[in-house]
């Protein structure tokens, strides 16, 4: 099990502001990884209700389940990695996985993590370096008829943080945009299916 504090600060990007950072970073093609997030709640949404989040990552042949819950400074981020028969046995028939998760779902939570279920699968292809003391993600995601091109900065202070990121955007002429996390633009796109 691993547990942190995740700071970040997003923004949404226009696919020639993706491209425009790629550049201006000299972000190499072969620096992105592919990844899939496959979302889970309960069927009344129940985690959502708490500011919550469930997701199995899969990349690069490995498998973990994050939980992310509301902190007093970002979101508590607690992964637990997982088999590849764990993934499958909960994607494909319901059985979710043993262990420091489903405890934290049902002793602190109280959702049962027999009643959660799979929603969909968001895809995104990634590349992350380093950058003024924090990290640089660039997605390119794609998820039921929908692709949005973001960039986060991951840091460790949030004041700080900010302010870094915020003068990037403006150096490069990149609009600051209202831009919700990747499982809530997810469950957006997937009520107006």
């Amino acid at each position: 099990m691993n547990q942190h504090i995740e700071i970040e600060f997003k923004n949404l990007l226009t696919k020639q502001e993706f491209r425009k950072l790629v550049q201006h970073f000299k972000v190499k093609e072969n620096s992105f990884a592919f990844q899939s997030n496959h979302y889970c709640d309960t069927e009344t949404f129940s985690l959502k209700e708490k500011n919550s989040a469930l997701r199995i990552r899969q990349r690069n042949g490995e498998y973990e389940l994050t939980l992310k819950e509301p902190a007093d400074t970002g979101l508590l981020e607690t992964t637990q990695p997982i088999t590849r028969t764990e993934a499958e046995s909960f994607l494909e028939d319901g059985i979710f996985p043993e262990g420091v998760i489903s405890r934290l779902l049902e002793n602190k939570l109280n959702i049962p993590s027999d009643s959660i279920r799979f929603f969909g699968t968001l895809m995104t292809n990634r590349t992350e370096f380093q950058y003024e003391g924090g990290l640089i993600v660039l997605d390119h995601s794609a998820y039921i008829n929908t692709e949005d091109y973001e960039i986060e900065y991951e840091v460790s202070d949030a004041v700080e943080g900010k302010k870094i990121f915020l003068q990037l955007l403006k150096s490069l002429k990149i609009p600051v945009r209202e831009t919700e996390n990747k499982v809530k633009r997810f469950y957006r796109a997937k009520q107006g299916q």
